[in-house]
């Protein structure tokens, strides 16, 4: 197989095989692509089957001058993935990486608001305005319930089960699980969706889906990361603040007030408690700012 055949297999695969999430697929499909390119533009492009490590070793360092060492880390991550798969489907014989290490790249701690910063954030909405209500209910809902941006627009009116309160959650993978939530958080969802949305004209491939734009359909990612870009410079934040941070605040203000990182394992929906645990030292880095702060010997 060539380039194009090989990438398409491998891309079926961790789709059907693996059920891996599309932004993480599309992550595997720009990097092989990066790899396949460079190969024609370098004038040499030896089948999947049959290229080598030099000449990958080269690919890879090349790279390493432009990217960050997390980006070098996916990429690695990613050509190792295909070339096991070569193997695993008799394609090839052997993984040529192997044996090549991914950056250090250390420890990410994420950006977190305090509880009076998520409250400036949302008091900055304009509830007069015709989608008010409707941004409220989305950033109650991202930090009431810990969810990821791509969870919450694709959040179905289905999904809700307030009368038992949870909500059930499709994640990456299309994984799901059951979410507590709020009854301020069912308050404000229910504003939006009785008094808001009962009165847009939906389109019909939207109808289960709860957040909606004016038009009817559903949202973008990219609507919400402007939404809350917007709402933070209203509301005079100077931090960095995404759709995500909503979600590791909400992991951060759970961990500090003593609840079970089990439990906040399960309520993120992370396979692995390890990812969990970087919650942890944003709680340790918490502590010590306390002690600072209030120990008499500072």
């Amino acid at each position: 197989m060539n380039w194009p055949q090989s990438i398409k297999a491998f891309i079926q695969y961790l789709k059907i095989e693996r059920g891996l999430s599309e932004n993480t697929i599309k992550g595997y499909q720009a990097d092989l692509k990066k790899l396949a390119d460079w190969l024609v533009q370098s004038d040499t492009a030896p089948a999947p089957a049959k290229i080598e490590l030099d000449l990958l070793q080269d690919f890879v360092y090349q790279q390493a001058k432009v990217l960050h060492p997390r980006s070098q880390a996916r990429l690695i991550s990613s050509l190792k993935g295909f070339f096991n798969f070569l193997v695993f489907e008799d394609l090839r014989a052997d993984n040529p990486l192997t044996l090549m290490e991914s950056p250090k790249i250390g420890r990410y701690l994420p950006d977190t608001l305090t509880v009076t910063e998520i409250d400036a954030l949302i008091a900055a909405i304009d509830l007069g305005h015709p989608q008010g209500e409707r941004n409220r209910a989305m950033l109650e809902t991202l930090y009431g319930c810990g969810l990821r941006v791509s969870e919450l627009v694709s959040l179905r009116l289905s999904d809700l089960h307030f009368d038992q309160e949870f909500i059930k959650v499709t994640g990456k993978g299309d994984k799901q699980r059951i979410v507590p939530i709020a009854q301020s958080t069912m308050k404000y969802i229910n504003i939006y969706v009785l008094e808001i949305r009962n009165h847009l004209t939906i389109d019909s491939a939207f109808r289960d889906t709860v957040f909606l734009n004016r038009r009817g359909k559903g949202l973008t990612r990219a609507m919400v990361f402007t939404i809350i870009k917007d709402l933070a410079q209203r509301a005079g934040i100077h931090k960095k603040v995404s759709p995500h941070t909503f979600r590791h605040s909400f992991a951060t203000h759970l961990l500090e007030h003593g609840a079970d990182l089990r439990a906040i394992q399960q309520m993120l929906g992370h396979e692995s408690i390890t990812t969990t645990e970087i919650y942890t030292h944003v709680e340790t880095a918490h502590l010590t700012k306390v002690m600072k702060q209030f120990h008499p010997r500072k």
